[in-house]
């Protein structure tokens, strides 16, 4: 067991960093960037933890980890300890640690912001997750008592698969529908292997599958069959189809070829593979340059993937500072490190063509920021006549996304907001009684983690409405 420091040398010790690949290397693959930490490197990390109490790390995941429990337990080197403990609220720990935004929810809340850098919270999530999946242990079971109660959830991406794990250890019958072939919703058409392998995901939806869960592909509710039919068949619906229709730029020239929605570009080289054409038949064109629109984590995936697919130049183009980009600090700095191009205070006005209808341009307009709009960012504003022009082969449109309407219009009595997106209380409820709603379809595109703690207020609040019938 390592040795427990007492708090002031605990004060003293430096954030331990992590390994990755160097840039110039890692833009020519798409193995995974981050190392991840040594047993040693995760011993140090977790001895700086100062173990507080209350623990306001807890109190900022939307998962309910219990964060200072699988510290400690890394401290005394009982890792399957520490894995069991994260599994007791979190169904996706190698993805969350990973993914998740940590800087501004259990890392931001740690109190050792006050003397320097919080504890690497998600990167010790990350090694006891893939400690276990390395050793292939699962803590997966079933439930010994059946409710003899079934559930059906749409979408299998975070929100849908933490709700569908909860309930099939609290003992229901659950059914998963997802529409495309592979299970994991955005984790696996909308997140780069080089962020999120997608091993990772089938082993953690493999855990939740030897829960007794059952998962339909190429099921699409709203076609193959409606909200109302599975209203019918079970006791209740959990909506979790995510909000993944693509939002646009509506300006002249968007339906040239050489134009993606970043939704489409990135399932194509995510999902389908196109990275590995034509081992996989997914063609997917990106040229000698590419501009990527937006400043969020998307634009950062489309971007990075652009420049490991061939750009020899890859531009983000956004429209407010770097300040207001809404990406991860740790996703701008890694695109930075490996060579993006950024054009800020630039939004685009037109996209333009050649004769055959193909990309070649972008043209753009210079911004500088006015007051605060709504959402606390300074509103940008054009300079007259500072139009000019970015050759590009490729433009990829990744402004955010939207609901998609096909599951809603067959849910009757499930109501939705002026977005499409539907409308439910804090524990997921709508305004049918047999069904519960979460995730991106309700609050739109958000992160993985917020999805999972949506997933997990549903299927309290389904369980608490089904005990009582």
């Amino acid at each position: 067991m390592a040795e427990k420091l007492k708090p002031a040398e605990r004060l003293k010790k430096d954030r331990v960093p992590m390994r990755a690949q160097e840039p110039e290397e890692r833009i020519n693959n798409f193995l995974e960037v981050p190392f991840g930490y040594s047993l040693q490197e995760a011993i140090e990390e977790a001895q700086r933890c100062l173990q507080c109490k209350p623990p306001y790390c807890v109190a900022g995941c939307p998962a309910d980890v219990r964060i200072p429990e699988f510290i400690e337990k890394i401290i005394e080197e009982d890792i399957k300890g520490a894995f069991l403990e994260i599994k007791k609220t979190n169904a996706l720990p190698a993805v969350c640690g990973r993914v998740c935004p940590q800087e501004e929810q259990c890392e931001g809340a740690c109190i050792m912001n006050k003397k320097g850098k919080p504890i690497a919270i998600g990167r010790l999530e990350r090694y006891v997750a893939d400690w276990a999946r390395e050793l292939n242990y699962s803590d997966a079971k079933k439930a010994s008592v059946r409710l003899n109660k079934k559930v059906a959830i749409v979408g299998s991406g975070p929100a849908g698969l933490a709700c569908a794990s909860d309930l099939a250890k609290l003992g229901y019958d659950v059914t998963i529908y997802e529409a495309l072939h592979k299970a994991g919703g955005v984790l696996v058409y909308g997140i780069p292997e080089f962020r999120l392998p997608k091993a990772i995901v089938d082993y953690e939806v493999d855990q939740i599958k030897e829960l007794g869960v059952e998962i339909n592909l190429n099921y699409v509710i709203g076609l193959t069959k409606s909200v109302d039919e599975l209203i019918q068949e079970y006791d209740a619906v959990f909506l979790a189809n995510g909000a993944g229709a693509p939002s646009f730029l509506n300006i002249p020239g968007e339906n040239l070829n050489g134009v993606y929605s970043a939704s489409e570009f990135l399932t194509r080289s995510n999902l389908m593979k196109a990275y590995e054409f034509p081992n996989y038949a997914t063609p997917i064109r990106v040229g000698e340059r590419a501009v990527v629109v937006g400043g969020g984590n998307v634009a950062m995936d489309a971007v990075r993937t652009a420049k490991r697919l061939g750009a020899k130049e890859a531009i983000i183009v956004y429209r407010r500072s770097r300040k207001e980009m809404p990406a991860r600090a740790e996703e701008i700095e890694h695109a930075e490190e490996e060579g993006i191009k950024f054009e800020l205070l630039t939004n685009p006005v037109k996209v333009l063509g050649d004769e055959y209808g193909n990309v070649v341009g972008i043209e753009c307009v210079r911004m500088e920021l006015g007051e605060p709009d709504e959402s606390g960012r300074r509103r940008p504003k054009e300079i007259k006549g500072s139009n000019f022009v970015i050759d590009t082969d490729t433009v990829i449109v990744a402004i955010g996304q939207s609901a998609n309407p096909i599951v809603a219009r067959s849910a009757t009595g499930v109501e939705t907001n002026k977005w499409g997106y539907f409308v439910a209380d804090e524990n997921g409820k709508t305004t049918h009684p047999k069904v519960w709603a979460g995730g991106d379809i309700v609050t739109g595109a958000a992160t993985v983690i917020l999805a999972v703690g949506a997933g997990k207020k549903a299927a309290k609040s389904i369980h608490e409405t089904l005990s009582r019938q």
